[in-house]
């Protein structure tokens, strides 16, 4: 093939050029990996996603999602977007659209309902592919230096700085306020070095920083720095949001509840985002989390792959 067709989507958003941007390739066959990797770089957003057809017929599509740097198992924004663009089509590979849709991708099947208003898709909602996964603690340091800040701006009444995962692990790590976090930057002496130390599974040592208050704890305002992925700060990470949500819903007292969190990112970046997530735990443990929001279409166009 000499062209490649593809659109762009702002995704946990409703308003253009808010969000957080994705390329979707609705129909990668006849790709290579190196060039899936090209066109990701090419395009230099957080993630690009390449469709192709499922390997089990039962399922709707295998979706690969690619940084600038490297392939991931699963994200949030990427899973969310292309599930609104397939979701505009009639069918997939020859498959009729329904109000449900399963990815394949590295970290497991990934569970998607189209949420529809007036026939049109007004939102997309996924379910995390794995359970939450806790792993160590970080120093306050080793955050601190990572975003610019002193130690003393981490704050651990709730939990320490911890990697957290449901598909693909952050570093995840609360800061005392808005003004602290407005005020992180990403410092890339720090990410290196905290990556030499501790390592992320799936992709390069990535940040998720918050802040949250008492009167309002379950809605947060978040930001994401993955500069060792060409990425210096994200505008919505749905990933990092739905680990985040996991974890604070684990530890809290209930054995028992369902908590409607919303997180906000992007809004130092003039990308507002708004992440909705749904988090259910049983018996102390957490047995759901699903992602939701909205999207709007961008852009579409070729890719030139020959002359």
């Amino acid at each position: 093939m000499d062209t490649l067709s593809y659109v762009t989507v702002d995704v946990f958003t409703s308003t253009r050029f808010e969000g957080n941007p994705l390329a979707v390739i609705s129909d990668a066959r006849g790709l290579s990996d190196a060039e899936m990797q090209r066109i990701a770089t090419e395009f230099n957003y957080s993630e690009v996603t390449f469709v192709l057809p499922p390997e089990n017929p039962e399922n709707s599509a295998r979706v690969r999602i690619f940084t600038p740097t490297m392939e991931i198992p699963f994200a949030g924004h990427p899973n969310v977007g292309t599930a609104y663009v397939l979701g505009q089509q009639a069918e997939i590979f020859g498959k009729p659209v329904g109000e449900k849709l399963r990815f394949e991708e590295k970290a497991g099947i990934v569970e998607v309902d189209l949420k529809r208003s007036g026939g049109k898709i007004a939102a997309t909602a996924i379910r995390a592919p794995q359970p939450l996964a806790i792993g160590d603690a970080i120093a306050e340091e080793t955050i601190a230096r990572c975003v610019s800040l002193e130690p003393g701006a981490i704050v651990k009444t709730t939990h320490a700085p911890v990697f957290a995962s449901v598909g693909l692990n952050f570093a995840v790590a609360e800061v005392g306020g808005l003004e602290a976090l407005a005020a992180a930057r990403p410092n890339l002496a720090g990410f290196q070095a905290a990556a030499g130390r501790q390592t992320t599974s799936g992709h390069d040592f990535s940040l998720f920083v918050y802040a949250r208050t008492s009167e309002n704890p379950w809605h947060l305002r978040a930001r994401m720095f993955a500069p060792l992925d060409n990425v210096p700060e994200d505008p919505a990470t749905g990933s990092a949001s739905a680990a985040l949500g996991a974890y604070l819903v684990s530890l809290a007292p209930e054995a028992d509840m369902n908590a409607r969190i919303t997180i906000e990112q992007g809004v130092e970046m003039g990308r507002r985002s708004v992440i909705a997530l749904d988090v259910v735990k049983s018996k102390g443990i957490v047995t759901d989390v699903v992602i939701s929001g909205s999207c709007v279409f961008v852009m579409r166009g070729e890719i030139i792959l020959q002359d």
